[in-house]
């Protein structure tokens, strides 16, 4: 694709990776066949080539965004199927970025949709707050159809049945590897996942300890910035990175650390681009030192001598989440494991396509995001599984509330599967299984 930025415009870093990127661009429009939004909506501008020329238009004009290029960007879910799909290697993550952060600088919203951003941006990357919220919406989610604005019933349907109490195991400590120590692991425990989740991070522990792990809860370390960074809030999201990044290198200069294990995978695909992010920050060198050392879950257990399953156990249907598969490229791992400890593993239709979570997708854009859910959960439960299993904490809560299918988190069941208890999610099937 052809630019016509100035040299004026092109020593800002962020124009000059834009740029960078939209000349990577051949118009091809494979990315249109992979794209959710453009196969629900059906609109070019919905989908990555449309988006990448009004981004290229607004950018090189050097104009405000206007409200046809926000609510184009807005849709999109940044769900990186269009980089899986991408023959030139389109870098449309670091393009779409720059853009909504453009977004955030030159273009005023409505105020309601100031007010859900600020909300959000306030609310879900802080625990504590997080469960004060959850135990409001929990009380108001009688009246969820009562509410005129879709956002506002999204966001109380979210609120789940049970809001799971605080687990210690979050706070700063190290947990000794049982038997000969193998790694010493950073746990990433997350922001979210601490309020609406606990048992993942619990289940993440004991596998890692039980192969040799000792794992290490740095003091310091919180949310991963993505949420406040795909709202182009950029001052916001590298703050809490660069907490993130200061608690981890403190435990690499001091007891070494040979991985950053993130069991949520939209994380783990921030964290993994810290060095991009901190490019032309003090903070470089030791940004690129995390994300070299930032790790799925289920890349570390790959390392790890996992024994061999022989009891067949529930039949697995797995949902790749898009943060893992096109964000990071693991797309093989979590079915090697959870067949490796003896489970069935069965794959829906069209695995490519996002669910619809993408963080607050949901909850920003719920009429798109309630049609990718249904379309998800429909293949899934095609599949006929006793359980589902994801790699992502979004993932879980947006299948989870469209299904009966009890929806787990992959380390949950190799967790049970090597030793640990059964997934709480999974109570009802083990009933089932010992009436019969």
């Amino acid at each position: 694709m052809q630019t016509t930025f100035t040299p004026e415009q092109l020593k800002d870093p962020a124009t000059a990776r834009s740029n960078a990127v939209l000349r990577a661009c051949v118009h091809c429009g494979f990315c249109t066949a992979t794209c959710p939004t453009y196969a629900v909506l059906g609109d070019e501008l919905d989908s990555p080539r449309g988006r990448i020329y009004l981004i290229k238009d607004m950018l090189e004009q050097g104009r405000p965004a206007d409200e046809k290029t926000v609510k184009h960007i807005d849709r999109c879910l940044s769900c990186l199927a269009c980089m899986t799909t991408c023959p030139s290697g389109v870098h449309y993550m670091h393009l779409v970025d720059h853009a909504r952060e453009y977004i955030e600088a030159t273009y005023k919203r409505p105020w309601s949709d100031r007010a859900l951003r600020w909300v959000l941006a306030r609310v879900l990357p802080h625990p504590m707050r997080f469960r004060l919220a959850l135990a409001g919406a929990k009380l108001g989610r009688p009246f969820a159809r009562l509410m005129p604005d879709a956002r506002l019933r999204a966001m109380l349907e979210m609120a789940p049945k049970h809001i799971p109490p605080v687990s210690r195991n979050d706070d700063p400590q190290v947990f000794p590897a049982q038997g000969p120590r193998k790694m010493r692991v950073a746990l990433m425990t997350g922001c979210a996942q601490r309020a609406l989740n606990t048992d993942i991070n619990d289940a993440t522990i004991r596998v890692l300890r039980r192969l040799g792990c000792e794992v290490v809860i740095a003091e310091g370390q919180g949310c991963c910035g993505a949420l406040t960074h795909h709202m182009g809030k950029t001052q916001e999201s590298h703050a809490s990175a660069a907490r993130n990044i200061r608690a981890w290198t403190r435990e690499m200069a001091g007891g070494g650390l040979d991985a950053v294990v993130i069991n949520t995978s939209g994380c783990g695909t921030t964290v993994k681009d810290y060095g991009h992010m901190f490019r032309n920050d003090p903070l470089a060198a030791d940004a690129a030192a995390v994300a070299g050392i930032a790790k799925d879950v289920s890349e570390v257990l790959m390392q790890l001598d996992l024994p061999q399953g022989t009891d067949r156990g529930p039949r697995v249907a797995y949902h790749a989440a898009c943060s893992l598969q096109h964000g990071q490229k693991i797309k093989t791992y979590p079915k090697d494991l959870l067949r490796r400890v003896g489970f069935e593993v069965v794959e829906p239709a069209d695995s490519h396509l996002c669910c619809g979570s993408a963080g607050t997708y949901n909850l920003m854009q719920p009429e798109i995001s309630g049609q990718l859910k249904a379309r998800k959960v429909a293949t899934l439960e095609a599949r006929a599984p006793d359980v589902i299993a994801a790699g992502n904490l979004g993932c879980m809560m947006q299948i989870g509330s469209g299904t009966a299918v009890p929806v787990v988190h992959t380390v949950e069941l190799i967790d049970w599967a090597t030793g640990g208890p059964v997934p709480a999610a999974l109570d009802g099937l083990r009933a089932k299984a010992a009436a019969s």
